[in-house]
């Protein structure tokens, strides 16, 4: 088989999904991993579609044993490995004060935990076959969001871990690349902040987190947001790159936005951007 082999996790749908048929379409040998196989439908459609054959393997990224599992038999199958994308992760809308410490501890275990644990698995294969590890991190890696604490503190972690990691794996052929997209039209976000909003009413936060759900529903209409494809475009582009960079924005408002804080020295150009997010609109 000459066909690189990629896994790839969290492919029930959103990037994950879009990624999975762009990369088997540009010749990679997909190995498809979500939770719950069940709910592969939707892959299996668009792969059907595509006219591309993907393996699709059960992997929950918070349980060793599911990652200890899947590698095993990515080893029997193909007898290698050639690159990685860290892709699952779960959105997180809320503030500290109104939310329990396990709810923090869950948000960082899936979106933290969950790529160091499957980072660490696949190296020995991935220092075999001098292949790389691409992870898709978000603009929120960068730069703190208002009620994305948790989840922006995890992404902050994986930004950090990664950054870090990219010059010692590539002293054994590894190359490392974190990919971070801005607003996309997926999933991900349908659902964020409906179960923190009950948790909200009657206490001081409840106006602004009214004001951010307004503001993020905006940021992710789908006449402004990015397409999954158009993010699963980048990372192809990145996983057959013969020099990926270890950091790439996957639109040019994502890049803006990063830009701010990476030139932002004291952290008052970020407040002044992000304050307005939680400021309730005038009255007509």
């Amino acid at each position: 088989m000459t066909e690189p082999v990629l896994l790839i996790t969290g492919t029930s749908s959103g990037i994950g999904l879009a990624t999975a048929v762009a990369a088997a379409r540009a010749g990679f040998r997909v190995v498809a991993t979500m939770r719950d196989t069940g709910k592969a439908g939707r892959l299996r459609s668009a792969a059907a579609d595509a006219g591309v054959d993907l393996d699709i393997q059960p992997l929950d990224v918070t349980d060793p044993g599911s990652v200890a599992a899947c590698v095993d038999r990515i080893v029997g199958t193909y007898g290698r490995l050639d690159a990685l994308l860290n892709n699952a992760g779960a959105g997180h809308v809320g503030t500290i004060e109104l939310e329990t410490l396990d709810e923090v501890r869950a948000v960082m275990e899936v979106n933290f935990f969950g790529v160091v644990a499957v980072t660490k698995a696949v190296l020995p294969l991935l220092r075999e076959s001098r292949g790389r590890i691409v992870t898709v991190s978000s603009v929120g890696g960068v730069v703190g969001q208002p009620f994305n604490e948790a989840y922006c503190a995890a992404k902050f972690a994986v930004e950090g871990f990664l950054e870090s990691l990219t010059p010692v794996a590539a002293t054994l052929g590894v190359r490392v690349t974190v990919v971070e997209p801005g607003a996309v039209t997926t999933e991900f976000v349908a659902n964020v902040g409906l179960d923190e909003t009950p948790a909200a009413v009657g206490t001081p936060y409840e106006p602004a987190l009214h004001a951010y759900l307004d503001r993020t529903a905006s940021a992710f209409d789908p006449s402004v947001a990015q397409t999954p494809e158009g993010v699963a475009e980048v990372i192809v582009g990145v996983l057959t790159d013969d020099a990926p960079p270890a950091r790439v924005q996957t639109s040019e408002l994502a890049a803006r936005f990063a830009g701010v804080k990476l030139s932002d020295l004291d952290g008052a150009h970020v407040q002044h951007v992000t304050a307005g997010w939680v400021r309730e609109a005038p009255a007509a």
